[in-house]
C-alpha cells in the first residue's frame, strides 16, 4: 500500500468520523434528563384547519408553547443539551463531592488555602448558571398553556372573520421515546362573516368635514370579508389624517367601532364612533368639539443643555416668522437653523411636521437629537407655540484607529486612519471632515527594508446643508428632503508597492430625501486621476502575465542574458521583458520560433499591461436612486433598491472638441498629456430580507452591472471596472480570483466590465449571540465590447454564457455583539467554470480547496 497516496482518505476519513461523533454525542444526551417524571418535552406542534394540516406561519404564532430550538437540517436541540450539562445545585454537590472522601476539604485547604477553596466552589456555581443561561430549559407540554393556545387560535381566525370558529386540542405520548409527546391542534373555521352596512356616527364638525375628504380611501368597505387588520389600519388611517389637519388633541383611542352581528346570517353591520374631545379639570371631565389648531409661533433655543435650563437667554433674533434664542450669543446664522425646521408659523399644525424637523434637525449633525414641544397660545384658543431645544454637540470630534493585515504585495502591515470633524465651520452648519490614512509594512521585495512600503492618504471634506446652485431649488428640492451640497478632494500615494500609484480624486455632489425611504444622490462632478510612477514593476506584480511570457519566450528559444546560469532561464524585469515584447510584436525577429497563437498571447499580455500601467484621467457625471424600507439596525423585513446611471468623457470630449485638440499616435484625444476615459455605466442591486418562524432571517442579493466604453477609450479604467470573488460576493472565491467568464481567473487580478451576482443567505440562531448560516453565491464577471472582448473564453456573447456562472455554497458562524457583526464564512466551489464542461459541478467540494472569509457585519 502507498500511504501516501492514502492520506487524502485517511484526512477525509478523520473528519468525517469527528463530524460524525460530534453528532451522536449530542443524539446520545438525555434530552430529557430534567423533565419530572409524569411530564413530557413537547417534541412538535401541529394545526389541523378544516381537517388538512396548515403550513401557514401566522397561526403557529399564536401557539403559547413551541418546541426547543433546533440546529438546521440536522434536528437536534443545542441549547437543550447545554442547558442539560448544568448541574441544578452546584452549590450542594460540590459540597457532597467534598466530603465524599475523609480528609479531602482539609488537603484542599492546605494546597490551596480556605479562601481559594471558596473561588473555586464559586467558579462551579457560576459556570452551572452560565450554562443554564446559554442554553434553553426544556419546554414541558403545559395542560394550562395548551388551554391557553386553543383561546388564541380562536381570537386569530375570529379575527380574519370566522366569529364562530372552533378549537380543540390533543397530546400525543411518543410510546417510543421516554417523556415525549407532540400537540395537535385542530381548528373548524366555519362560515365566515362579511361587512354588510357602514354608518357613521361622528360628533365633531370638524371631524365630519375631514373625514369626508378621505372617505374613499377607507380600509373598510361593504362587502368584504371581515378582517381586524382592517380595522386596526383604518384607525391609524384616520389618526394620521387627523393630526396632520390640524386637530391637535386627537390621538386613535377616539376612534371606536360598533359591529352588530346578531340574526343577520353572517353579516356584519358596522358604525363609526367618533366622540367629542374629553377635557378632564380636577375630578371634573367636559366635552367639546373638536377644534382645527394652527401654529401662531416657533420658538428656537439654539443653545440648550441642562446646565443652562435655569439660566436667562440673552441673545435673540428673528427670521421669516422663527424666533431664535441663546444663552450665549447665537453662533448661527439663522437661515440654516430654519431651513431644517418643517414646523412653520401661522400655518395649520399638522404632527408630520415634527417629525420631519427631527429627521432634519439630525440630518444636520452638529445637535443632538431635539426636544420640540406644543403649548396652547393663551391669547388664541385655538393657537399652538411650538418650543424647539437644539443642544450643540462638540464643535470639534476626533477620532483614530490602528489595524494589521496581509497581502500578496505585503506579507506585513500596520495601518491607521484619522479623522478630524469641524462643526458649524462657517455659522451655517457646514461641517469640515479632515482625514488621514495609511499603512507601512514589509514589502516581498528584498531589496526594501521591512517598513520600507507605504500606503499614504488624505481627504477634505466640506458639507453644506442646502443645494448650493445659482438658481433657487427649493420648488424642486423643498427643505424637508433635507438637501445637501458636498465637497471633498483627496490624495493618495503609494511608495514601494505595486506601481507606486498616486491617485488625486475630487468630487461635488448633491444629496436629497424625497421621502423617509428614499434618497437621491448627483455627482455633478467626479473627477479621478490616477498615476502610475513606477511602471517598469509591472511584472513584478502581475507574475502570472510575467510566467507566461517567460514560457512563451522559452518555447521560442530566446536567447536569455542568464541563460548560461539556469536550466530555465527567465527575462529580466523590465529590460528584457520590454525587448522580448518589442522582438515578436515590432521587429518580429526571424531567430525567433514562435507560433500565431503565442504571438497573439504577447500581444494580449502587452495590451493588458498597457491598460494597467497607463495614467487614467475619468471625469464622470453619475446619479443614484436609493430606496431602503429598513427602519433601523434590529429591523430584519426589509428592501433595499437601488440603482446608478454614471457617465464618464462626455464634458471633457465637448471640451477638446471645441478646442480643435489633435489625437495622439493611438488616436486618442489628451487632457494634460493624459488620455481621458470615456464611457457609460450602469447598475441595479435589490436586496431583500425576510422574517422567518424562529425570529430567523432569508436574505437574498441580485447585482448587475455593465460599463460600456466609447468614443476616446477601448476599455474601462481598472479602478471602475467589476471584480468577483471576496468576503461579500462570492465567497468559494477570493477578491480578484473568479473570471472571466471560463477563463479560470488565471490573471493576478481578474476584472472586467459586465457582472452578474446573485446571492441566499438563510441565518439562524445557534444559541443566544452565536448565530449561524448557509448560503449559495452565484455569478461571474465578463468582457463586453472592449479591447479584451476578442478573447472568446473571456468574452459574453449571450445568453447561452450564464452556463459560466460560478456557484459557491458553504455555511458560516458569527457572533452579534448588538451593534457589529463578526461573521466566519467557509465557501467550497460548488459549480466552476474555469474546469472543463462536464467536469464543473463539485470537483473542488472539500475542506483543501475551501475559502475561509472573515468580515464585519453581513455580507448584504
Amino acid at each position: 500500500m502507498n500511504f501516501s497516496k492514502d492520506i487524502p482518505l485517511v484526512k477525509t476519513f478523520t473528519k468525517v468520523t469527528f463530524i460524525l461523533g460530534a453528532v451522536l454525542l449530542l443524539v446520545s444526551c438525555n434530552a430529557v434528563k430534567y423533565v419530572p417524571d409524569g411530564q413530557f418535552l413537547l417534541t412538535e406542534n401541529t394545526i389541523n384547519v378544516d381537517g388538512e394540516k396548515t403550513t401557514e406561519n401566522d397561526p403557529y404564532s399564536f401557539l403559547t408553547q413551541r418546541p426547543n430550538t433546533t440546529f438546521p437540517l440536522l434536528g437536534i436541540p443545542v441549547g437543550l443539551h447545554i442547558y442539560n450539562l448544568a448541574n441544578p445545585k452546584p452549590d450542594s454537590t460540590f459540597q457532597a463531592w467534598l466530603d465524599k472522601k475523609p480528609q479531602r476539604e482539609d488537603r484542599l485547604v492546605r494546597f490551596l488555602s480556605r479562601k481559594q477553596l471558596e473561588a473555586l466552589d464559586s467558579s462551579y456555581i457560576k459556570f452551572n448558571q452560565w450554562l443554564q443561561r446559554a442554553g434553553d430549559a426544556p419546554v414541558i407540554v403545559s395542560e394550562d398553556r395548551n388551554k391557553k393556545s386553543v383561546t388564541q387560535l380562536k381570537r386569530y381566525y375570529a379575527s380574519l372573520g370566522y366569529f364562530n370558529a372552533e378549537a380543540k386540542h390533543k397530546v400525543n405520548k411518543d410510546s417510543s421515546k421516554e417523556k415525549r409527546a407532540s400537540v395537535t391542534y385542530d381548528v373548524v373555521k366555519h362560515k365566515p362573516y362579511f361587512i354588510d352596512s357602514i354608518a357613521y356616527n361622528l360628533s365633531s364638525p370638524a371631524v365630519d368635514s375631514l373625514f369626508q375628504l378621505s372617505k374613499k380611501d377607507a380600509f373598510i368597505r361593504r362587502g368584504d370579508q371581515y378582517n381586524r387588520s382592517n380595522f386596526v389600519n383604518e384607525i391609524d388611517r384616520i389618526t394620521i389624517q387627523f393630526r396632520n389637519s390640524g386637530l391637535y388633541y386627537f390621538d386613535q383611542d377616539y376612534v371606536t367601532f360598533k359591529g352588530d352581528t346578531v340574526n343577520t346570517d353572517h353579516k356584519a353591520n358596522i358604525t363609526y364612533v367618533i366622540p367629542d374631545r374629553k377635557i378632564s379639570v380636577g375630578d371634573t371631565t367636559r366635552t367639546e368639539p373638536f377644534k382645527v389648531f394652527s401654529v401662531d409661533e416657533v420658538r428656537i433655543v439654539t443653545d440648550y443643555t441642562f446646565a443652562n435650563s435655569t439660566k436667562t437667554l440673552t441673545d435673540s433674533v428673528s427670521h421669516n416668522g422663527y424666533k431664535l434664542y441663546g444663552y450665549e450669543k447665537i453662533k448661527y446664522r439663522p437661515k440654516a437653523i430654519t431651513d431644517a425646521i418643517s414646523i412653520t408659523p401661522n400655518k395649520v399644525f399638522k404632527d408630520i411636521d415634527r417629525t420631519l424637523t427631527y429627521n432634519q434637525i439630525s440630518d444636520l449633525k452638529i445637535f443632538r437629537y431635539p426636544n420640540i414641544t406644543y403649548q396652547e397660545n393663551p391669547k388664541d384658543s385655538t393657537g399652538l407655540i411650538a418650543t424647539i431645544l437644539l443642544s450643540p454637540q462638540k464643535k470639534y470630534t476626533f477620532d483614530t484607529s490602528f489595524d494589521a493585515y496581509t497581502s500578496a504585495l505585503q506579507p506585513f502591515g500596520t495601518g491607521f486612519s484619522s479623522s478630524l470633524l469641524i462643526r458649524n465651520v462657517f455659522r451655517g452648519a457646514e461641517t469640515l471632515q479632515l482625514s488621514v490614512s495609511g499603512s507601512v509594512g514589509s514589502s516581498a521585495d528584498k531589496d526594501v527594508g521591512f517598513f520600507g512600503t507605504s500606503d499614504i492618504g488624505g481627504n477634505v471634506r466640506l458639507s453644506f446643508p442646502r443645494i448650493l446652485f445659482p438658481l433657487n431649488t427649493d420648488k424642486f428640492i423643498p427643505k424637508y428632503m433635507s438637501p445637501s451640497t458636498n465637497l471633498s478632494v483627496g490624495l493618495n500615494l503609494q511608495n514601494n508597492i505595486g506601481l507606486d500609484r498616486q491617485n488625486y480624486s475630487g468630487k461635488f455632489n448633491y444629496r436629497w430625501k424625497p421621502s423617509k425611504i428614499r434618497t437621491n444622490e448627483l455627482d455633478l462632478f467626479d473627477i479621478q486621476y490616477v498615476r502610475n510612477l513606477n511602471v517598469e514593476n509591472y511584472f513584478n506584480v502581475y507574475k502570472s502575465s510575467y510566467d507566461r511570457l517567460n514560457e512563451i519566450a522559452r518555447a521560442a528559444g530566446y536567447n536569455f542574458s542568464n541563460a548560461d546560469m539556469s536550466s530555465s532561464p527567465v527575462l529580466t524585469i523590465p529590460d528584457e521583458t520590454d525587448d522580448f515584447i518589442s522582438d515578436v510584436l515590432v521587429d518580429q525577429d526571424p531567430d525567433l520560433d514562435i507560433s500565431l497563437d503565442d504571438i497573439d498571447e504577447v500581444l494580449s499580455i502587452a495590451e493588458r499591461r498597457f491598460r494597467l500601467s497607463e495614467d487614467n484621467l475619468i471625469f464622470a457625471t453619475s446619479f443614484t436612486w436609493l430606496q431602503d424600507t429598513r427602519e433601523n439596525i434590529f429591523d430584519k423585513s426589509w428592501t433595499r433598491f437601488r440603482w446608478k446611471l454614471e457617465s464618464a468623457g462626455t464634458i471633457l470630449s465637448g471640451v477638446t472638441s471645441l478646442t480643435g485638440a489633435e489625437k495622439n499616435e493611438e488616436g486618442n484625444k489628451e487632457v494634460g498629456g493624459v488620455v481621458y476615459s470615456q464611457y457609460i455605466k450602469g447598475e441595479a442591486e435589490v436586496i431583500k430580507h425576510w422574517t422567518l418562524f424562529d425570529n430567523n432571517v432569508f436574505a437574498a442579493r441580485g447585482f448587475i452591472g455593465l460599463a460600456l466604453p466609447y468614443g476616446n477609450s477601448n476599455s474601462i479604467p481598472f479602478t471602475r471596472s467589476y471584480f468577483a470573488g471576496g468576503t461579500n460576493d462570492n465567497r468559494g472565491w477570493r477578491a480578484y480570483s473568479l473570471g472571466p467568464g471560463s477563463s479560470g481567473g488565471i490573471l493576478d487580478f481578474n476584472e472586467a466590465n459586465f457582472k452578474l451576482a446573485f446571492n441566499g443567505e438563510y441565518r439562524y440562531t445557534i444559541l443566544g449571540a452565536f448565530k449561524g448560516a448557509f448560503f449559495v453565491d452565484v455569478g461571474n464577471i465578463w468582457n463586453v465590447a472592449d479591447d479584451l472582448a476578442d478573447e472568446e473564453e473571456f468574452n459574453f456573447d449571450g445568453l447561452q454564457d450564464l452556463k459560466e456562472l460560478a456557484v459557491a455554497s458553504g455555511f458560516g458562524i458569527r457572533y452579534d455583539f448588538g451593534f457589529f457583526v463578526v461573521r466566519f464564512d467557509i465557501g467550497f466551489k460548488t459549480h466552476d467554470p474555469g474546469r472543463l464542461e462536464g467536469e464543473r459541478w463539485f470537483k473542488d467540494y472539500n475542506f483543501k480547496n475551501a475559502v475561509y472569509n472573515i468580515g464585519i457585519n453581513y455580507p448584504f
